[in-house]
């Protein structure tokens, strides 16, 4: 505000300047008043040349005027001498009226005037187009500019670039703003570099656990190897409990394998990064994912109602599983009833429908008789970190459906969910 006071006080001094230059100048004016006792010898001497037989060319010349020899005393030509001001004389040598003398002298004084004015309005003119110039440049540096270099350093700030600096000039008049835009810019900066930091020592910590992990599941591994041994050779000398056991084996052995894939793909993403975990489709049996259920089956109350299809169809052994396990896992843990498996065979045609190719799949549907999803939760439970309202003290990261949908998605597969006397999923597996 200071500064703005400052502008418009030295505009208003340098145009009150102005204002009284002008007026002193056309106040200090002045018409001369003519000299009559002049004019009358001129026009004694006048007639006296007339009466020696001088030509009215040579009097109009000597004495600098005009002659009208007209006896009227109104016409246009006098009309117009009368208007411009002009000294208009009876022209009577002889004491005989013949004419009149005109001397135009102010109408060519009146045109030097208007030359003046005419001088001093230009003159007037310069001068304010000069400080109006000058009014402009100290506007746009103490305003206009220092604007527009803060928009370009917010758009560059938009832009993630928190290295750029705001030139700071404290003596125009967004100095002490623009030193506290920069202060926030810095802010930002130190405050993105501390969630680099951050980001990075999450990553290794997650790569420290996952090394970590590997360890122990190498000794189930190895020790699932040893009991195998075991266990075939005394299957082999006839032991009833031998093939039970080694069943049993075979699925924990299995489980680590699984996991130790798992715990590598924990190493090169983080929770955050989880979409470019790398889905490997390859043309598999069928009878794999009947044989994935078969494990769960192992565990308790998981019912194959009838057989899979045998056919070729597109998976990724590891991420199937992971699939199979979470569905089956989340049944067992908000439901804890009977889980039933049924598959059937389905042609997807017209093009695509729900983000499916069209084409014939196998479709896997796996229900229990839990009390469900609540119907405005249903299209959640899919979302990244969602966990429904009746989790209560059930352990999870809200990650299992997600991974799910994820999963078969990236399979060429899809998949379905709703309620139905329980939780239904149906899992859309292509065939090749």
């Amino acid at each position: 505000m200071k500064w703005i006071g400052k502008i418009l006080a030295a505009f208003i001094l340098l145009m009150a300047a102005a204002l009284v230059i002008f007026l002193v100048t056309f106040g200090q004016k002045k018409y001369k008043e003519r000299d009559m006792v002049y004019f009358n010898d001129l026009l004694y001497e006048l007639s006296d040349d007339y009466k020696a037989g001088a030509s009215i060319e040579e009097l109009e010349k000597k004495y600098e005027c005009d002659i009208v020899l007209k006896t009227e005393n109104i016409s246009l030509e006098l009309t117009d001498y009368y208007s411009k001001g002009a000294l208009v004389l009876d022209l009577s040598p002889n004491g005989e009226y013949i004419g009149k003398v005109v001397w135009n002298d102010h109408y060519s004084e009146n045109e030097k005037d208007n030359n003046e004015i005419k001088r001093l309005v230009i003159t007037f003119w310069t001068v304010i187009l000069i400080v109006g110039s000058c009014f402009i440049f100290l506007i746009y540096f103490t305003l206009i500019k220092p604007v527009n270099e803060m928009n370009e350093f917010a758009s560059e700030i938009a832009k993630g670039n928190l290295d750029i600096e705001l030139p700071i000039h404290k003596r125009n008049l967004f100095g002490t703003f623009t030193e506290s835009f920069d202060m926030m810019r810095e802010a930002l900066r130190a405050s993105r570099e501390r969630e680099i930091e951050s980001e990075k020592a999450r990553k290794e910590l997650v790569a420290a656990l996952s090394h970590d992990i590997k360890t122990p599941v190498a000794t189930i591994k190895a020790a699932c190897e040893v009991l195998d041994m075991q266990l075939m050779k005394k299957a082999e000398e006839g032991n009833p409990d031998a093939s039970n056991m080694l069943d049993k084996v075979q699925i924990i052995s299995s489980k680590a394998d699984l996991i130790d894939g798992l715990v590598s793909n924990i190493f090169h993403a983080t929770l955050e990064e989880l979409e470019k975990i790398e889905v490997s489709v390859k043309e598999e049996n069928s009878t794999l994912i009947e044989e994935y259920l078969g494990r769960t089956e192992n565990s308790g109350n998981v019912i194959l109602e009838n057989h899979i299809p045998r056919c070729l169809v597109y998976l990724d052994r590891i991420r199937m599983e992971q699939v199979i396990d979470n569905i089956i896992g989340n049944s067992r843990k908000y439901a804890d009833t009977d889980i039933r498996v049924n598959f059937s065979e389905i042609t997807v045609e017209g093009g695509k429908s729900e983000n499916k190719e069209a084409g014939n799949y196998i479709k896997i549907k796996i229900s229990d008789n839990g009390p469900g999803v609540p119907e405005e939760e249903l299209p959640l439970i899919t979302e990244k970190y969602y966990r429904g309202s009746d989790v209560r003290d059930k352990t999870g990261y809200g990650l299992g459906m997600y991974l799910v949908k994820l999963y078969m998605d990236k399979q060429k597969g899809g998949i379905e969910y709703y309620n139905d006397n329980g939780f239904v999923v149906e899992l859309l597996v292509k065939k090749v």
